[in-house]
This record gives structure tokens, sequence and C-alpha cells, in this order.
């Protein structure tokens, strides 16, 4: 077999974008051949695994040169010159179709889907490195957030239904008018309400219809009750992601890892794009108060999310915390947020420590706005609501979000985010703690052992 060459001869950038682009076409086909010829990664051996290690780095560089020079011009083919906003999914998707090589096609995503985490050989990192070189270009990025800020079509359609009913039951989420409230309940009831695809897709499309809907004036999420034997029966807000689901190759980069940032977190944090042509953000979006009834506790991405809610409310027993470092990944934008409420050195105890804050301790009042009962959590919610109800309130979140988290400054961060956080979860460390907890959890499951 003739060998790759040298990382210097890659694909050579001489300034055209259709030049370019087929002969970056030409060099990945060329150099990822040989994965073709190789078995299933945890069939290789040490020798075969390095040849396939070569060949997606050098790829993976050839990729990075192009998309340096060319990506603004890439994403203005694929959005016909930014006159069409194209949802992240569809955008990758895009890219592989019309730009060969520079992210993984249909086919070779399909098979490494289908494998584990710790079976696949990582095609998500090449198209988190798309991803983040969008994210990098003020021109590009910005106009992506538009995209996604965009109602989705599930909500479009779905939106008369819940207009004319107040209520509306999704796999995992259940939606329900009361006043000038919508309530938003997690179902994923099964796994303490933790975050999966199907959760993330499904409070997407929620939150779309809070927005949509005129008669609703505020946004409610508290989570449902669970299955799980230590908490039957009681709420819980969120477990924050799925880890089984991630050892089992179920937790998609581009629809969860990046799409819950892009997707149901931005929508609340920032509103619904509904006017794109606009002159002011004020008349561009329509953005909404948010209040959290944190009832058990709030765990990793259930945390990061009370981080962009205007009012959070919690039962005394509850807690907060960001395991991410101890799980080996990042918590989201919790890096970017969490300072803001907490300060810089509880940050980093929360964060790169584990610590847990509890509600009712003298941390708790830095991430929840007020503890009651159980029994006076329904008043609770009613004063919040009421408040937030208020005509100014929307105008002043706004100016609250500007100086707080300008566009800017979350677009650059969500593009370091994405190369790290894929980096992450395809790290060995996270590898080994998620096949050692699947594996804990099959044991328990056959003896009877409730676990967490």
């Amino acid at each position: 077999m003739t060998a790759a060459p040298p990382l210097a001869a890659t694909a050579p950038v001489r300034g055209g974008l259709e030049r370019d682009a087929a002969e970056l076409a030409s060099y990945v086909a060329r150099v990822e051949a040989p994965l073709a010829s190789l078995p299933r990664r945890p069939d290789r051996t040490p020798t075969e695994q390095r040849r396939a290690e070569r060949a997606l780095t050098e790829a993976r560089t050839a990729r990075g040169r192009f998309l340096a020079r060319h990506v603004n011009a890439v994403y203005d083919v694929l959005t016909v010159d930014r006159s069409r906003h194209v949802r992240l999914g569809s955008l990758v998707t895009a890219a592989a179709e019309h730009f060969p090589g520079l992210v993984p096609d249909r086919s070779r995503m399909a098979a490494e889907t289908a494998l584990i985490q710790s079976h696949r050989d990582g095609l998500e990192v090449d198209q988190a490195a798309f991803c983040a070189a969008v994210l990098r270009s003020p021109v590009a990025g910005r106009h992506l957030i538009d995209a996604m800020l965009r109602p989705t079509a599930r909500a479009t359609d779905l939106l008369p239904e819940f207009h004319r009913t107040g209520r509306l039951g999704l796999a995992t989420v259940l939606l329900e008018r009361r006043g000038d409230a919508a309530h938003v309940t997690f179902r994923n009831a099964q796994c303490l309400n933790a975050e999966d695809n199907d959760l993330i897709a499904d409070l997407e499309t929620a939150v779309d219809l809070v927005l949509l809907d005129d008669r609703v004036r505020v946004g409610v999420l508290r989570g449902g009750a669970v299955d799980h034997p230590r908490y039957q029966g009681r709420r819980v807000f969120s477990a924050g992601i799925n880890l089984k689901a991630l050892r089992n190759g179920r937790i998609s980069f581009v629809d969860f890892l990046l799409g819950r940032e892009l997707g149901y977190l931005n929508k609340i944090v920032r509103g619904l794009l509904v006017e794109p042509g606009a002159a002011s953000w004020c008349e561009r979006t329509v953005q909404k108060p948010w209040v959290g009834v944190v009832d058990s506790f709030a765990i990793g991405g259930g945390m990061q999310l009370l981080l962009v809610l205007d009012r959070v409310v919690a039962e005394p027993d509850a807690y907060f915390s960001l395991p991410a470092a101890d799980e080996g990944i990042i918590p989201g934008l919790g890096n970017l947020r969490l300072t803001r409420f907490t300060g810089a050195r509880l940050a980093r105890r929360v964060i790169l420590g584990g610590q847990r804050i509890e509600a009712d301790g003298p941390d708790g009042r830095l991430v929840c706005d007020e503890v009651v009962s159980q029994a006076d959590l329904p008043g609770a919610i009613e004063r919040a609501v009421r408040e937030l109800a208020a005509p100014a309130v929307v105008a002043n979140r706004r100016m609250l979000l500007l100086a707080e988290e300008p566009l800017d400054r979350y677009r650059e961060y969500l593009a370091e985010f994405t190369v790290a956080q894929v980096a992450r979860a395809y790290s060995a460390d996270v590898l080994t703690k998620v096949e050692r907890r699947w594996q804990a959890s099959r044991a328990a499951a056959a003896d009877g052992t409730p676990q967490p």
C-alpha cells in the first residue's frame, strides 16, 4: 500500500473555492481509503488502530486548512448567500453533499451511529470542526444562530392544536396553558428526567409553542414524577445528560451536545426569531420570562437550565450540581454563565471540584430565588408568574442579556466549546467511566439493587 503523503503535502489551498474543494475531496478520499479495509475499532490490532488514527488525523488537518480560508464561502453556498435559514443538522448534511470530504456523508454517519460510543472512530469530531468553523465566523456564525432561533416545523404544525386546546402531550414533555402561564413538565420518568435526544427535541418544540402562543406571557418548567425506586412517585427536575444513552451512542453531537445550546436553551435566553429582517432585536424576536421549579435536584444539564431562567423556586431538600468534570465532559455553557450567579471561586468549586449546592444552604440563594415547602410551591409559582407577567419585564430582561451575555461572546464561547466537548465525549477516560457505570447499572438491575 502506498503511504499517505506527509502533513505538509495535504490538499493545497490555492485560493479558489471550487478548485480547493475538488482537491480536498480527492485528498481526503485517498488518505481515508485504508479505513474501509480495516476491521471495526474494537477488533483492530494496535498497528491497525495507528493506521486508522493517522488517516483520520491527516484528513482533519486538510479540512481545517480548507475551512480556515473558505468557511464563509462554503456557508454562503449552503444557504444561498444567507438567503435561507438552515438548521444545524440540515447544514451539516448539506455540507457533506455539496463538499465531499468536508464532513462525513450520510452512509458513513449511519454506520458510525449504529455503534456504541467506544467502538466508533469519532466521525462526529469532523462534524464538530465544521460547526466550530462556522461559529468562529462573525458573519456565518451569527446567521447560524439566527437559523436555530427560528420556530421548528414541528412546533408550527402543532400550534393550532395547542392554541385551541391549551394542552399538548409529547413523548417526554407535557405542555399545559394555565392562565397567563404555560407549564412545561418533563416526563422522561424512567431515567430521572435525564436529557437525551428525545427530550431535547420535545423541549424545543414546547419552548417554541410557549413563545408562539399569544395567550401565554410566562413559561414554567418543572420535572414530573419519576419511576426510579429511590424517588418513586416524587417529582425530579433533571438528572442531566443520560450517561447510559451516551455510552450506547444515542447522544447526538449535532442534535444534542450542540443543538440544545443553539436550540431550546438559546430560545429561552434570546427568544424566537419571527422577523429576521427587522432592525432591532425587540422587533425580530418574541421573548417571554421563564420560571423554574426544582423538586429533588437539578444536576448537570438541569442546573445549566436554571442559569437561563428568570426566577427559580425550589423545595428545601433540593440541591444543584454540575458533575461534568467528574464525568469527564464540559457542563455546556455553565462555565460561561455560572460565575454571574456565584462568583468565580464558588463556580470553580462547583465545576472543577463537584461541590453540591443545597437549596436551603448558605449558597442556595445564589442559584434560586425562593425556597419553600412542597405545600407552598403552588403559591410561589403563582406569585412568580404574576410578577413576571408585568409589562416591562420582557424589555428589561432583554437589556440584562445585552449586558451579561452579548451575542458575539456567546458565539465565540460556543465555537470553542464545540471542539472541546466533542473531544471529551470521545476521550478514553470518559468512555471508561460511562462503560463502568453502564456495567454497574446492568448488575444492579439483575439483582434488584436501586441505582441513582
